[in-house]
């Protein structure tokens, strides 16, 4: 079995899918922008041989450097993990005949406003929504759907560039804000929780399917430097609070046809009880939700996912044994971490529960708070009891602080 898997090495989770892939016995073929020799070790120690193309992102010509390649490697499977190439990757496919998503497919899992409408369509619960490419257009969409509204980027990832809009200033404000993109996606703005459904998918067929919870919702983590963002995976999703979030899922996945794979949906749970869809998207989820639900099952959800892509199989069995929290914590000043407070007392009283750790370490350059989630440091941590779990994700809280200066 020959893959080819377009950005072996970024986003950092692609890491451990490459090695997922060459452990059950995939031989991938790497494609990227780096040169091989700057690929990590942990990469290039499971590649069989890398390809190195100009740009991913001038998309027709990536096409023809890869499908050139790709005539000469013989590949059985091209993938990708990342948002940004996943249509590139069908594109591929479709230039060699090859199994898998075509353009048309993914393109409903990357431009938001096709995917309403085909969800729509289907008669599922969308957010009603505009694409609109001038400030005059965003205004009568406004004014059509309603105040507030929630405007977004048309192709974009995670909470990137979204906001929350409850008037006319706030727009003609936001407009500015995202005038690079030409064009974007302005919808209801639903109130409520907000959730993620996440799958690996044989043939369109959820084999595992895992539920997150988003604390506070992601715009507002995204806007707000002073809060911790945080999020909780459930041991056992299939509850009834969240089971019309997950059947929603499940027809969303049938709507949009969904092939083999992982998908990350988002969800909202109004206070009335109602399942809203937010957006979905082909690929794993960031933000260590892959490493959380790990810990929350006990097994390599990197590794099943890659049998199922080459073997259409999933050998693993879900344990749900632990709600599984991490937290992004964000230093407090500007420049260098000067100071680490309150990790002892955190190690002292969650022990064993704290199973991850990665804070900058002093001396280290702030990183950019609106440009990763991971901040400048996150922590996650597992207990059986939900309560618990929350009790102790709260408490990392308020007892972690970084200082910059």
């Amino acid at each position: 079995m020959k893959v080819l898997f377009i950005s072996p090495h970024y986003p950092e989770e692609m890491l451990d899918f490459t090695r997922g892939l060459a452990e059950v016995g995939a031989q991938v073929y790497g494609v990227g922008e780096l040169p091989k020799g700057a690929l990590p070790a942990k990469v290039q120690r499971h590649l069989r041989d890398y390809l190195q193309i100009p740009s991913l992102f001038d998309e027709d010509s990536a096409v023809r450097h890869i499908v050139q390649a790709a005539r000469r490697i013989r590949p059985d499977r091209v993938e990708c993990l990342w948002e940004p190439c996943v249509v590139l990757a069908a594109r591929v496919r479709q230039e060699l005949g090859m199994p898998g998503m075509s353009p048309d497919v993914a393109i409903g899992f990357r431009d938001k406003p096709i995917m309403k409408q085909r969800l729509f369509d289907a008669d599922l619960r969308v957010p009603r929504f505009a694409r609109v490419r001038t400030a005059r257009e965003a205004f009568e969409a406004a004014y059509a759907i309603g105040y507030p509204v929630c405007v977004k980027p048309v192709a974009g990832a995670g909470s990137a560039d979204t906001y929350r809009v409850g008037d006319d200033a706030e727009l003609r404000a936001v407009l500015g804000a995202v005038e690079r993109h030409p064009e974007i996606n302005l919808e209801e703005f639903i109130e409520g929780e907000e959730f993620t459904y996440d799958t690996v998918c044989i043939d369109g067929e959820p084999v595992f399917e895992s539920v997150a919870q988003y604390f506070p919702k992601p715009m507002e983590g995204r806007n707000n430097e002073w809060i911790t963002p945080a999020q909780v995976v459930f041991r056992d999703p299939y509850q009834p609070a969240l089971m019309p979030g997950i059947e929603l899922g499940r027809k969303v996945l049938k709507a949009l046809g969904m092939t083999t794979g992982f998908t990350h949906m988002e969800w909202y749970k109004k206070p009335n009880g109602e399942a809203v869809f937010g957006e979905i998207a082909a690929r794993s989820p960031g933000g260590k939700l892959v490493d959380q639900m790990n810990f929350a099952n006990d097994f390599d959800v990197y590794r099943e996912t890659a049998r199922a892509i080459c073997w259409k199989s999933f050998e693993a069995k879900p344990q749900r044994r632990y709600h599984v929290a991490a937290l992004f914590k964000r230093a407090m000043g500007q420049g260098k971490i000067r100071r680490i407070e309150g990790l002892e007392e955190i190690k002292q009283r969650l022990g064993p529960s704290l199973v991850v750790t990665d804070l900058l370490p002093v001396g280290s350059a702030r990183r950019d708070w609106k440009q990763t989630l991971l901040s400048d440091g996150y922590m996650i941590l597992r207990h059986p009891d939900f309560r618990t779990c929350m009790d102790m994700m709260r408490f990392a809280i308020a007892t972690l602080r970084i200082h910059a200066g």
